[in-house]
């Protein structure tokens, strides 16, 4: 029985691959010469002309580095790679915790030294060669070994945590782990601009002046209580602008790019936080945070009924049962009902940005938050002509044509 579970993770490994290659060849049906009669008056000739030549430039690595990748991740179930490294794992240990910190952190090492040449590439060279990149070789060796340490302390402490609630519980473990993993995603999306954003970036109050005043002005014309404004250092590491709104009640905070604030005007900064309060005062920031929830807690209660069955350790050739390894077979097997719910989950959330938009077009200028999106795509080269099969699988947010087609509706 062991190996027909076996070949299931095969099948869908492989098919997920060959449906993602497929969309990707989708969105280069879409690639033209010449700039389209709908992207007149966003795009001119010489900036589309960039835009493709990085969309297609981006599609051939992405083509490179995701099949290396996935080559990668066959031969380790073809070849009995994940025996290998849980045999490595006890040599070190008899304990199940250590052993499982070893094994993932054996994994995750190798998998990060494996991607990081296509790393310095996608950053060095392409992101370079498009005008993006401000990130130094220092900056870059830097952000990588932060991120090993937050993932060793933070994942493996959670890890940790979980497996000794699962040897002390047992199948009632998903309710203590759920808990568990449900406090702390609210407490970092509560501190997490407090605590680990300092780590990569620096962030000061946004200063008295214009702006300041313009954002207080729409904030208190819709009650919405903002004091903590901050701006991000994003030109560090990329040109690219962005803002983001995250935390609830006194935690809650609105972080512009500081490649933003250069270069948009202050009616287009506003429509952008417009925006992004829309969302806060649409609760969507609240519904994502109960269904995010609720799928970690509907994963572990299923995970916490096929735990213990050894049928998961042995299609990976490991004839002892644990924890770790059972964990790898199922995320593969769970991986089809989370594409699922992520097409919910994109369809939703693209539903929502059209409701933030209505409520920054009805208590604000759409014109200018039109202007705003138009700004944006055109400085990060993003692809305004997308296939809609890719748009439905992939996209959290409607295109850019969708969006200023929503907004000409609301005027």
């Amino acid at each position: 029985m062991h190996e027909i579970l076996f070949w299931i993770i095969i099948v869908i490994l492989v098919l997920d691959f060959l449906f993602e290659k497929y969309l990707d060849y989708l969105n280069t049906t879409r690639w033209s010469d010449k700039l389209p009669t709908e992207l007149a008056g966003i795009y001119d000739e010489e900036k589309y002309s960039k835009q493709q030549a990085y969309e297609r430039e981006n599609h051939r690595f992405g083509m490179i580095s995701e099949t290396f990748s996935f080559a990668v991740t066959l031969a380790m179930f073809l070849f009995a790679g994940f025996a290998f490294v849980d045999s490595l794992a006890w040599g070190f240990t008899a304990n199940a915790i250590l052993a499982a910190l070893i094994f993932f952190g054996l994994l995750m090492f190798a998998s990060d030294v494996l991607q990081t040449p296509f790393e310095v590439y996608d950053t060095f060279v392409i992101e370079e060669k498009y005008g993006f990149n401000k990130t130094t070789p220092k900056i870059f060796v830097f952000d990588k070994i932060k991120g090993w340490l937050l993932g060793a302390v933070i994942g493996g402490g959670l890890l940790a945590l979980i497996i000794f609630i699962y040897q002390k519980t047992q199948n009632l473990f998903w309710i203590y782990a759920w808990l568990i993993v449900s406090a702390f995603s609210v407490f970092m999306l509560l501190f997490y601009s407090n605590l680990i954003v300092p780590l990569f970036n620096k962030q000061t109050p946004l200063p008295e002046g214009e702006l300041r005043d313009a954002i207080h002005k729409f904030s208190e014309k819709v009650g919405f209580k903002l004091d903590n404004i901050f701006v991000i250092n994003g030109s560090k590491r990329s040109t690219k602008a962005n803002a983001y709104f995250t935390g609830f009640g006194a935690k809650k905070r609105i972080v512009l790019y500081d490649t933003l604030i250069e270069e948009m005007e202050i009616e287009e900064i506003v429509a952008v936080l417009a925006h992004e309060i829309g969302h806060y005062k649409k609760k969507h920031v609240l519904q994502g945070v109960i269904i995010s929830l609720l799928h970690t807690g509907a994963i572990l209660f299923v995970f916490s009924l096929l735990i213990g069955n050894p049928l998961l350790s042995r299609a990976l050739d490991v004839e002892t049962p644990n924890f770790h390894i059972g964990l790898v077979a199922f995320g593969i097997l769970y991986s089809p009902v989370s594409f699922v719910l992520g097409i919910f989950m994109n369809i939703l959330s693209r539903k929502n940005e059209y409701e933030a938009d209505a409520f920054a077009a009805q208590n604000y200028q759409p014109v200018a938050l039109a202007s705003a999106l138009k700004k944006l795509s055109v400085k990060n080269l993003s692809n305004l002509t997308p296939h809609p099969l890719y748009v439905f699988f992939h996209y959290s947010h409607p295109t850019l044509l969708q969006r200023l087609e929503h907004l000409r509706k609301l005027k």
